[in-house]
Order: structure tokens, then C-alpha cells, then sequence
């Protein structure tokens, strides 16, 4: 008898391979792989997730009403038009879920988050990779790629792992270009390390065919509580709650979140120590002989003369006890992909990259 076969598209996907955290022989090391936050999360989201621990028996509320409301009054953004995801991610699935399927295209750009692709795959829709222009979105590109089968366009921005970005006319000018056939949707997953950039939510007011989604993950340092939030026109917002689990995130999600958010010192302290030694990383290594595009993010991405000479920086780097993310699946096989850390990791990493480039003749 043959087995059961899965939907059509599922076999298609790669699993996604997270950040490497850990390297056989050592106890002690320094973990720039996924983008987290070295501080993690404010003193006030700390106390808050161990408050939920007396709540643990309670179901959450479905209305996930008091995280929203901060979000709006922090971000400047209707809560009413706000819905709250298992991470970023689990938004994206739902948009897919409800605007996708076997015989529709999802627009993606070349080194777009590896997981849309996945997500398209996940619901039957054909994935389409645009290529990007000296790791810059190109927007001319995209509009060309479209057809009569687009439903979602894939935006990161500022992107993943190039940490450039396009500004608010360019976005305009492609939410345009899609009006009345497909639904533009920006990851604005780092806009929060962007002094005060909406990260897209002035165009999701602006038109019917724009949804924003946005992460705790990043700035707030909750990665492992796996928080994120969408903002959108009412009427997508409204047809995303109807496939959203009810009791999709915890009171302890939803409590630590909302302090999180409503935390902006700390926020603060976090964009403000990232920028700071982001461009003292992106000077030194510049210096030091190697590629780096200005990022506006919380990594930079590191692009070497060759694949091999990226390898073995990698390899000189985990020798040091410190991991960064190779990225040749984003299409840089050159590159090595480094979150920015604390003081004392920024200054390791550029050590051993300057002794390294010295060592190279």
C-alpha cells in the first residue's frame, strides 16, 4: 500500500538551519550567530516573566488586548489593527494561509529570510526569487517579476543578512506597482535599532495592500519566547484572526512582552550601544582589509576576497571560541554574517579578523 502523500509542495522544503550555538570541545563561547541581543532583556521584562510563573495554570486571553495596546501607544500604531504571533514568523504563516496556494507565486528577494520560501512551499504557492542589486532590494525588479499570478510580495528591510535598506519612496513606488493584485509585506524585524523609523506602518496606513511585521526577538532580547506582531489594514487583519489559534501566545508571552515594549530606556540603551559598536566593528574591519556595507541593523555583514579565505576567517573565529553565521545559503559564500555583541566580543572578533588579514599576505 502506498503511503499517504503530503500536500503538494511540502517535500519541497529544506529545513531551516538555525545559528550554530555550540563547538565540540569548548565550554566557553561567544554566540554572534543569530542576531540576538548580548544584553537581553530590560530589568522590568525579566521581573514580569517571573511574575507569570504564579499564573502558569490560566489559559491566556484570546484578545491579547493589553499587548496590543502598548505596542500602539509605544509604536504610534492603531491596536485595533495589531495582531500578536507566536514570533514574527507565525504572522507571515497566517498572511500565506490566507492569500496563497497551489498555483500562486510569493515574491521573495535573493537574500530575503530564508524562511519564505518555506512558507510559501508550506501552503502549494510556487516561490519567486528576485535578485537584489549590490545587496540592495530592487524594486524595478520586482515589479518586473510580478505576474498575474502574484499574490504576496516578501520584503526585509532593513534586510537580512546584507543589513542594507530602501527608504519610504521606494516601498511606496512597489506597494503601488502591487496595488490591486497582491499584498506587499515588510519584515521589519530590525527596524527598531533605526532611530525613529516606523518601520513601515506610515504606508500600512496608507494603503490597502501593505502589512508590516515586526519582532521581539531583535532589540527586546526575547528570542526565546517567540513574540512578534503584525500591522495591517482592517480588513486583513480580520480575515489573519480568523486562522489565528486562539490561545497562541502565553500570559507569560503576553506579560513580558508588553513590559518589554513599554521599557524605552532600555530600548534605547540597547540601539544606542549597538550602533555604537557596530561602527566601530565596520571601521575596524574596513581597516583591516575586508567588505562591509553600512548596516542598519544588529550585525554587519563581512564579505571576504574569496569563499576559502571566508571559511578559513570562519574557522580562525570558532579556533577563538567565537561563532558568527556563514551565510553562503543567503548567496554569500564569501561572507560571514557577525552580530554585533558586548564591548569585550566586538573586540575579540576584531582582533582575530586583524591578525587574521595580516596573516594573509
Amino acid at each position: 500500500m502506498a503511503p499517504i502523500a503530503p500536500q503538494p509542495g511540502i517535500m519541497e522544503i529544506a529545513l531551516y538551519q538555525g545559528g550554530q550555538s555550540r563547538l565540540e570541545g569548548m565550554t566557553e563561547v561567544v554566540k554572534l550567530s543569530a542576531n540576538e541581543n548580548p544584553y537581553g532583556p530590560s530589568p522590568s521584562a525579566r521581573a514580569a516573566y517571573a511574575a507569570a510563573a504564579e499564573t502558569l495554570h490560566r489559559y491566556p486571553g484570546t484578545t491579547h488586548e493589553a499587548l496590543r495596546a502598548a505596542i500602539g501607544e509605544v509604536q504610534g500604531v492603531d491596536p485595533d489593527r495589531v495582531i500578536c504571533g507566536v514570533g514574527s514568523d507565525e504572522v507571515l504563516q497566517f498572511i500565506c494561509q490566507a492569500y496563497a496556494g497551489p498555483g500562486d507565486e510569493v515574491i521573495h528577494t535573493e537574500h530575503g529570510f530564508s524562511m519564505y520560501p518555506i512558507l510559501a512551499r508550506a501552503v502549494g504557492a510556487t516561490p519567486v526569487c528576485v535578485a537584489e542589486r549590490e545587496r540592495v532590494v530592487d524594486v524595478d525588479a520586482i515589479v518586473a517579476a510580478c505576474s498575474a499570478r502574484t499574490r504576496i510580495v516578501f520584503l526585509t528591510n532593513p534586510g537580512n543578512p546584507t543589513g542594507t535598506m530602501i527608504g519610504a519612496a521606494d516601498i511606496a513606488r512597489l506597494a503601488d506597482g502591487l496595488a490591486g493584485r497582491a499584498i506587499l509585506v515588510i519584515d521589519a524585524a530590525y527596524a527598531d535599532f533605526i532611530p525613529g523609523f516606523d518601520g513601515g506602518a506610515s504606508l500600512v496606513e496608507a494603503r490597502d495592500n501593505v502589512v508590516m511585521t515586526r519582532t521581539f526577538s531583535k532589540i527586546y532580547g526575547l528570542g526565546g519566547l517567540r513574540i512578534g506582531w503584525g500591522y495591517g489594514p482592517r480588513a486583513i487583519i480580520d480575515v489573519l484572526n480568523r486562522i489565528r489559534q486562539p490561545f497562541n501566545l502565553s500570559p507569560t508571552q503576553l506579560d513580558t512582552a508588553e513590559a518589554a515594549v513599554r521599557d524605552k530606556q532600555w530600548t534605547a540603551y540597547c540601539r544606542d550601544e549597538t550602533a555604537r559598536l557596530r561602527s566601530w566593528l565596520r571601521a575596524e574591519l574596513i581597516a583591516a582589509g575586508i567588505a562591509v556595507d553600512e548596516s542598519h541593523t544588529n550585525f554587519i555583514l563581512a564579505r571576504f576576497a574569496s569563499p576559502a579565505q571566508a571559511q578559513a576567517a570562519d574557522a580562525a573565529l570558532k579556533a577563538e571560541g567565537l561563532i558568527v553565521r556563514a551565510v553562503a545559503g543567503y548567496g554569500f559564500p564569501e561572507g560571514l554574517r557577525i552580530t554585533i555583541g558586548d564591548e569585550r566580543a566586538c573586540g575579540r572578533v576584531a582582533d582575530v579578523l586583524r591578525s587574521f588579514m595580516e596573516g594573509q599576505g
